[in-house]
């Protein structure tokens, strides 16, 4: 018999969860077509291990943001982000961020621009070390902790409907240093992002989570996801000083991703 992964029946809830509160949203059909195609995706490869079986969840989370924007409002009123704004103006102004950030002139925001860019090679690169430390075996988990806090904060876009500081209050509150790698941010978030919501910052839950997941999976190499965690913060710091995301994004995203933690948890507690 076919034996789902603990991951994959995640991948599944979290698709037939999506269709069953499309109806307050848009058409539910095409909700309901998505998840029937990720049952069968899931189903078909379930057979037995393969490479096609343990990379299937990576194209399944674009799928899952990409079906996000379904869930975009006509109409923003930013009432949440007039109130997001302060906090980080708080931060950014008051005590001096923006300035501590640029006081090496380029190199800290290139640093932090590019943090934000490679979050999209976070999971493959995931994948590569569980790989190259011997632990594929230990791929479920990893999937199980990466996916919970990423599809975690994808889950909760419809309920807070919003839009990124830069487009809210254009010209505002912007780094004072644009580089390269910034404008190349800009370039995709511009062209491939999505428009229904900014909280909780997947960018960060995701980062956070394949920080836990790979603590759990290569413990006798703690160093690894210690190191993914670090870089996790400077995903954190560079989601609000490049304006794509507010504070308060960025603290959801991080308290999301424990959940990816707690899954990885409670399924070895019942092994």
């Amino acid at each position: 018999m076919r034996r789902l992964r603990s991951s994959e029946a995640l991948i599944i809830a979290y698709f037939i969860y999506v269709a069953l509160i499309a109806p307050w949203y848009f058409a539910p059909w095409k909700a309901w077509l998505m998840a029937g195609v990720v049952v069968a995706l899931i189903w078909m490869l379930a057979k037995k291990r393969s490479l096609a079986r343990d990379l299937l969840p990576l194209a399944l989370t674009l799928a899952a943001y990409r079906e996000m924007n379904w869930f975009t409002p006509a109409v923003h009123d930013n009432h949440l982000e007039r109130a997001w704004i302060l906090w980080d103006r708080w931060m950014l102004n008051d005590y001096h961020m923006r300035a501590a950030i640029e006081s090496a002139g380029g190199l800290l925001p290139s640093y932090l621009e590019l943090c934000y860019v490679l979050v999209y090679a976070i999971a493959p690169v995931s994948i590569a070390l569980l790989v190259l430390n011997g632990r594929r075996d230990r791929i479920n988990d990893f999937w199980l902790a990466y996916l919970a806090g990423t599809l975690g904060a994808y889950a909760l876009f419809p309920y807070f409907p919003s839009e990124p500081p830069r487009t809210v209050f254009a010209g505002a509150d912007l780094p004072h240093i644009v580089t390269v790698i910034r404008l190349f941010n800009l370039w995709i978030v511009g062209g491939y992002g999505i428009h229904s919501s900014v909280f909780p910052s997947a960018h960060v839950s995701s980062a956070f989570s394949a920080a836990w997941g790979l603590l759990a999976t290569i413990p006798e190499r703690p160093w690894i996801g210690w190191v993914m965690a670090g870089y996790a913060t400077s995903v954190a710091i560079a989601t609000m000083y490049g304006r794509y995301h507010y504070g308060v994004d960025a603290l959801a995203g991080l308290a999301v991703s424990l959940l990816g933690l707690a899954a990885v948890l409670i399924r070895r507690r019942r092994n």
